[in-house]
């Protein structure tokens, strides 16, 4: 039992440290953005998002499942104490990039204009296309350490990525703009969307780096372990290349599939917009910067699933792989409330507080009145982008890794029937693609939990999970969307009404969960001082063993009830057996 908690303590803890470098990440990415559109325009922010998009899919296909698919793989040859070929599948994972990605790079400089409609965004794509190659080998280090359920390293790397990407982005920007002459808008907006894909590249050298090192200074401790374990038998690379073909494309089609949507909605929309509405590259541009604008804000709260997700993967693996369905149960019950303990909040304000919080990130006045439109439209694609995300992961840990692939192309089929219908035949334009995104989570969400439920025999628990943090999140919202506006006529300031706002949100959501106990103290555990939090709660009484008594017999995916006076010092440990602290160090 104290094994079992430990455990889901420590995955809380591993997936709040992924989460917080990810909400980082994402804010620092928003911070870096606003200054780049001041600099480049929205005509330029419309080429370069048009472009990241397809960089992304040839990424996707190429690299960006190789973190979760080898995390997987590696966990279960740790799970064994198969440390010699869990090192082996580490290096044919190395090599596997190498070619793919290699050869995916010199495709998409040579086959950029086959990918994109707009053809300012083709030379902004071709400037992304050695990135990708970086991306693999970046990939299949973080993957490596995310296996050992350790996410430090993979957290550290994507913030010094994010910061180098935004800083050399700006900079380069602002000396590329400064080239072309004032009255050449388009050339003037290529060129600052050119600044902002090297950056991106830079910034993938950068992490590249961290991670390389962090590997070097571990070598002698892998070596030791490899030369310690006694497994009769090694596994070829042949076996190995295969074994991750196999298990990689999986992923690939799963993830590739999920993320086209966005992709194949631009270039839907492009087409529809330059043929039927006759409207020039430039003010499609500008739209697409509108939605991109939106789209950024809306997928920081995101980050917390896709945390969990990456957190999720190798420990269901490894206790799937071991028989314990009952413990993996409850690290999906746990992910779940921990998710919608927060994305649910964060879509009801992004909601209710869309113009102000566009207004201080993207101030151009242009689309300013627009992009608010926009974000709130997809506000409630945090919840279902978040859950789905989540969903997906888990059919992956426990071996349905087509089942994901099979929703998705499901889901992806009907939400473009139905975009096509109305961009054609309404004048929705640039919301039908805002629509289309939350249909589309909306279908996965249905269609994963089916799968789940099925492959699992997961019950998902409701009243805690979701129905307590919604209701205070209206509430929440009502006083968000009061403070904002009654400081705002007292002090006319954008920015100082919307941080009262916030912070009487977000106080106002906390009160209200702890005296409704829909949340535990495993699930703050993940936060930054989450030691000093949680013995003040424990200080109110409003978390006590009737909580956890309650939930016990609320969800029946729960079997165990902990004693949490007896265990408080499990939740100052790490999950995991001393020998793998050194992945910490």
């Amino acid at each position: 039992m104290a094994d079992s908690s430990r455990e889901k303590s420590g995955f809380i803890k591993q997936a709040g440290i992924l989460a917080v470098a990810g909400i980082l990440s994402r804010v620092i990415g928003l911070l870096y953005n606003s200054p780049m559109t001041a600099i480049i325009g929205d005509e330029g922010n419309g080429y370069y998002e048009y472009a990241y998009k397809a960089y992304t899919i040839v990424l996707l296909i190429s690299s960006y499942s190789i973190p979760s698919a080898i995390s997987k793989v590696i966990a279960q040859r740790l799970a064994a104490k198969e440390y010699r070929n869990a090192h082996k599948i580490f290096k044919g994972a190395l090599i596997y990039v190498t070619a793919v990605g290699g050869t995916a790079s010199i495709l998409l400089f040579f086959f950029a204009d086959k990918m994109v409609n707009l053809s300012s965004s083709v030379t902004v794509l071709r400037f992304f296309a050695p990135t990708i190659f970086l991306s693999g080998i970046m990939g299949v280090l973080r993957g490596y350490f995310q296996a050992h359920r350790s996410m430090v390293q993979t957290s550290v790397s994507q913030i010094i990525e994010q910061f180098f990407n935004a800083a050399v982005s700006i900079w380069l920007a602002y000396i590329l703009t400064g080239m072309v002459a004032a009255g050449e808008s388009t050339k003037r907006a290529v060129y600052g969307a050119v600044g902002g894909a090297v950056g991106t590249g830079m910034g993938v050298v950068a992490g590249l780096l961290f991670m390389g090192g962090i590997y070097g200074l571990n070598r002698k401790m892998l070596r030791r372990r490899i030369e310690r374990d006694k497994t009769p038998e090694d596994e070829g690379y042949g076996t190995i290349l295969k074994m991750i073909l196999l298990v990689v494309t999986p992923f690939i089609l799963s993830t590739f599939i999920y993320n086209i949507n966005t992709f194949l909605n631009q270039t839907i929309f492009n087409q529809a917009m330059l043929e039927l509405k006759d409207m020039t590259e430039a003010g499609v541009s500008a739209l697409n910067s509108a939605i991109g604008k939106a789209t950024k804000i809306s997928n920081i709260p995101i980050a917390i699933s896709t945390a969990m997700s990456s957190a999720l993967i190798p420990g269901i693996a490894g206790d799937f792989s071991q028989g314990r369905v009952q413990l993996c149960r409850e690290k999906v019950g746990r992910a779940i409330r921990t998710t919608m303990y927060i994305a649910i909040p964060a879509a009801v304000g992004i909601g209710v507080l869309a113009r102000p919080i566009m207004a201080v990130l993207y101030p151009q006045p242009e689309v300013l009145e627009l992009s608010a439109n926009l974000l709130t439209a997809m506000a409630a694609g945090v919840v279902l982008y978040s859950l789905s995300t989540l969903s997906s992961a888990v059919l992956q840990g426990i071996g349905r890794i087509n089942s994901p692939v099979v929703n998705a192309t499901v889901a992806l089929v009907i939400q473009t029937v139905v975009l096509i219908a109305t961009l054609f035949f309404t004048d929705m334009g640039i919301y039908a693609m805002a629509a289309a995104v939350v249909f589309y989570a909306l279908l996965m969400c249905i269609l994963n939990a089916i799968s789940v439920r099925r492959h699992l025999e997961y019950r998902q628990e409701w009243d805690r999970t979701f129905l307590r943090p919604l209701l205070a999140s209206i509430v929440m919202g009502a006083v968000a969307f009061g403070a904002y506006h009654g400081i705002y006529q007292l002090c006319s300031l954008n920015i100082v009404s919307l941080v009262v706002a916030v912070a009487a949100g977000v106080t106002v959501y906390f009160i209200l969960t702890i005296i409704w106990e829909a949340v535990g103290e495993d699930e703050l555990s993940w936060l930054p001082g989450s030691i000093s939090l949680v013995r003040f709660l424990n200080g109110t009484h409003r978390l006590s063993r009737r909580a956890a008594k309650a939930e016990s017999k609320e969800n029946p995916n729960n079997a165990e009830y902990v004693d949490t006076d007896h265990n408080e010092e499990i939740h100052n440990q790490d999950a995991y057996s001393e020998e793998d602290y050194w992945l910490d160090d």
